[in-house]
């Protein structure tokens, strides 16, 4: 795809232009790439979110997503995709100076609702997608990578389920540590059947790991969920986070549109430094090139502060 077939909505000028104080089009309605800012934070869309405007093809998303200003990418399907697949995205990533986000250590259903039963058929499939794992990261130039531990195994007391997950994660952090990588552990909400819900629960986990390649994966949207009570919580646990991801609560969809107030998060977030990936794991409160253009326009409008 041409970039100049990228963009010819005028309303997505429109929206730009609203929330950069002045035009940013050419006559034709195509974006002028200097007159587009960067974010402030590194927000890190997915494939998918832009394919209305982009086109299915993968490097055609990524270049779309670095013209609007974004400066990253997340991509929990990595490891499914083909080696040829995983070099593009590399080598486009490259080329825009763009990072790569998460990718999940996906080692199939079997492993995600086991490292709590400490079982070794187990403990070694999960070493195993480990040492995957670290190839295509080597590929996309990767640095962190998601990690669920699963379901709770019922007929074990919470305490031996607890350092079952732990020394599963010693031996994953043993592949990741030589290679710079980093497992972010993520707390869910999707089900009460999952065993890592809270973030005191992973800061605990992640003490007794004492990896640099352990940390926590702090999901604005589960905790919402989960615990609320968002700025002091993640304040207690702020030295094991090393990524964090945003969804609007209730429905899962861009800021803005649920109850969390997106704009303080952001700035406190900002203000105490950090300079990671906030990946953008959520969906579009509509659909089409209209819900892209909003999704952007609920970015710039929580992205405002120095």
């Amino acid at each position: 795809m041409e970039r100049r077939h990228f963009i010819k909505n005028l309303s997505l000028g429109a929206a730009f232009a609203a929330s950069s104080g002045g035009s940013v089009w050419a006559k034709d309605f195509r974006v002028i790439k200097s007159a587009v800012p960067p974010f402030n934070m590194d927000y890190a869309p997915h494939f998918g979110m832009f394919s209305a405007h982009a086109g299915n093809d993968l490097v055609d998303q990524v270049k779309f997503m670095a013209e609007q200003g974004f400066r990253s990418l997340e991509d929990n399907g990595l490891l499914s995709r083909s080696v040829e697949d995983q070099n593009r995205i590399g080598r486009t990533l490259e080329q825009l100076g763009m990072r790569m986000g998460v990718f999940v250590v996906d080692g199939g259903d079997n492993w995600k609702i086991s490292l709590t039963t400490g079982k070794q058929e187990f403990i070694d499939n999960f070493v195993i997608t480990c040492k995957r794992s670290v190839e295509a990261a080597k590929r996309v130039n990767a640095k962190w990578a998601t990690v669920v531990p699963g379901f709770f195994e019922r007929r074990l007391p919470m305490g031996i389920q607890t350092a079952n997950v732990i020394e599963a994660l010693k031996r994953g952090a043993e592949v990741f540590e030589p290679h710079g990588l980093v497992m972010v552990l993520e707390p869910l909400s999707d089900t009460p059947e999952l065993f890592l819900r809270h973030s005191d629960q992973t800061y605990a986990i992640c003490k007794a790991v004492d990896s640099p390649s352990c940390k926590i994966l702090y999901d604005i949207y589960h905790m919402q969920r989960n615990e609320g009570n968002l700025i002091p919580l993640m304040d207690a646990c702020w030295d094991e986070i090393a990524y964090i991801q945003i969804g609007d609560n209730p429905g899962r969809k861009e800021p803005g549109t649920g109850e969390i107030n997106y704009l303080n998060v952001f700035k406190h977030i900002h203000e105490k430094g950090y300079t990671g990936i906030m990946g953008m794991e959520h969906g579009k409160a509509n659909q089409g090139k209209e819900g892209e253009v909003d999704l952007i326009t609920a970015y710039r409008k929580v992205d405002q502060f120095k």
